[in-house]
């Protein structure tokens, strides 16, 4: 069924869990905006989507409040309104904790905490005046339940945040008709991860396998989808999360 009046922003649309959300909203009927920190690479995504005006790329540092307005702005210029945000732009180490530069602990802050906190901003004034959007996050299977062979604390520490954050949020902007939700996947088969990798790291799942970026796709569309869901973290991780 075509949604072609509804509209999505993705930010980090460019590559990997990012790229396949633009191409499933674009196959259930979405306009996308995606974001990006590359022009060039934007120009790429749209020429791969191949989905004409349906498409809006809006470059810039997801970390920047600047950034946040600007794509909203451009968003509303071009289809009207933005339905659905999808928080998915971030970064992953999985080192020592001890072994994390100052620029690491930075960088990491301004991904994975500001670039979700300055585009839900934005989300949150222009839905909360509509009575109606969505906001989802695409948090970490890790951040619901670290394991000891895969260091990654400053990971754990800004998504698990976040999951904790989409519950506060979805308290708060319940009473203006806004969802809040998080997808925490587990180990996903995008570029990050060698085709060599993948047996090792589908190991750390119960279902032995890794997640394919359609298996994350869908769980994203049905909460856009879902209207009496809200405050929700949803692992899709082969049973990761529920514990050893």
């Amino acid at each position: 069924m075509s949604n072609t009046d509804n509209t999505v922003i993705i930010t980090g649309a460019t590559s990997g869990i990012g790229l396949g959300l633009a191409e499933a909203f674009l196959k259930a009927g979405y306009n996308v905006v995606g974001t990006g920190r590359s022009t060039e690479r934007l120009q790429a995504t749209a020429e791969r989507l191949n989905a004409g005006e349906r498409f809006l790329g809006v470059a810039g540092d997801v970390g920047q409040p600047e950034s946040a307005r600007q794509v909203f702005a451009q968003a509303i210029a071009r289809y009207g309104k933005v339905d659905v945000l999808v928080n998915n732009a971030g970064i992953f180490a999985a080192k020592p904790f001890v072994q994390f530069t100052p620029d690491e602990v930075e960088e990491q802050i301004s991904t994975n905490l500001k670039g979700v906190l300055y585009p839900s901003q934005e989300a949150a004034r222009h839905m909360s005046e509509r009575k109606r959007g969505k906001i989802i996050n695409i948090t970490a299977s890790l951040a619901l339940q670290p394991h000891g062979g895969v260091p990654a604390l400053l990971a754990v520490a800004l998504k698990g945040g976040i999951n904790q954050a989409t519950r506060a949020l979805a308290l708060e902007l319940a009473p203006h008709g806004v969802t809040v939700n998080a997808v925490a996947p587990g180990v996903v088969d995008t570029p990050m991860h060698a085709a060599e990798t993948h047996a090792a790291l589908g190991s750390l799942h119960p279902l032995g396998r890794i997640a394919s970026i359609a298996e994350i796709s869908d769980a994203v569309l049905y909460l856009a989808k879902a209207d009496f869901v809200s405050g929700t973290v949803l692992p899709v991780d082969g049973g990761f999360s529920a514990g050893r």
